[in-house]
């Protein structure tokens, strides 16, 4: 039986991840997934791709707060609004995707700046912000995300870990991939071909295979970078010139999964097909 095994939000964009029991679904992901990013002097996004130190700041939600600590000093901590009072709006870029997004307050701004020794401001999607799917690969043209790298949802199988570890040298914990759902009780990589599937009635779908970066070679403890799991990846799951692992999915309405449910595959992608790059 097809079961979700874990659920995890990245509240704040390639900071450290949550992991929880059970998540609300919105329209744009999960609930408080990557509704605010880093971004530099030019309101352009940052992430671990350039700046692995990234990793080392640790995330954790309280009643109306996300809470930000560095790994190596937990008790130097910021706190950011999880819905900030600020209405005024300034245009930033993720990739090819211009948005909407509210400034935090200068301190919050300074405290990420001395943490990580670069120039940043913390920025925050409001509900007015409407960030438009791929529409290659939308549902619809209503579908939207917040400021993840291009999809609402990544959903990752325990199976296809356990194949790359047998693979690697030194095994890789899934922090790597940074999914929002992981499932148990498949085959390897039998979310390629998950098309269309529910979860409490919600149906989900999937819709393009996950691309991998440079992201999955820093270790998400010490912000170490390396060539594995990458390079090996590379050698059996490079799919139209993109090293795949994981599935993007998106969620027709909303509703709440909670760890131990089961998944209810409703149809599959062809025999020998796999979701589209």
């Amino acid at each position: 039986m097809t079961r979700i095994s874990a659920i995890y939000i990245y509240p704040i964009k390639s900071l450290g991840g949550i992991e929880l029991n059970a998540s609300a679904i919105t329209r744009r992901g999960l609930e408080h997934d990557r509704r605010w990013m880093l971004v530099d002097e030019k309101n352009e996004f940052l992430t671990q791709r350039a700046y692995p130190q990234m990793a080392l700041l640790k995330t954790a939600i309280n009643i109306d707060s996300i809470i930000v600590y560095h790994c190596n000093k937990p008790e130097d901590v910021i706190k950011l609004p999880l819905y900030p009072a600020a209405k005024e709006t300034i245009t930033v870029r993720v990739w090819d995707d211009y948005c909407e997004a509210q400034y935090a307050a200068e301190a919050i701004n300074k405290w990420f700046t001395q943490k990580l020794g670069i120039g940043c401001k913390a920025v925050y999607m409001p509900d007015e912000s409407k960030r438009k799917l791929d529409p290659d690969y939308a549902l619809s043209a209503e579908d939207i995300t917040s400021f993840s790298d291009g999809y609402p949802i990544l959903l990752v199988s325990e199976a296809s870990l356990e194949d790359l570890n047998s693979k690697l040298q030194i095994a890789v914990p899934m922090d790597r991939f940074r999914p929002n759902i992981v499932i148990t009780g498949t085959n390897a990589f039998a979310e390629d071909t998950m098309k269309h599937f529910t979860i409490n009635h919600s149906n989900f779908y999937g819709v393009k295979l996950c691309g991998r970066c440079a992201v999955t070679t820093t270790n998400q403890q010490t912000g170490e970078r390396g060539k594995e799991p990458l390079k090996t990846l590379a050698s059996y799951r490079t799919i139209n010139n993109k090293v795949c692992f994981g599935q993007n999915i998106i969620c027709e309405s909303g509703g709440k999964i909670s760890v131990g449910d089961e998944i209810i595959i409703i149809e599959t992608a062809a025999a020998g097909k796999i979701i589209s790059l």
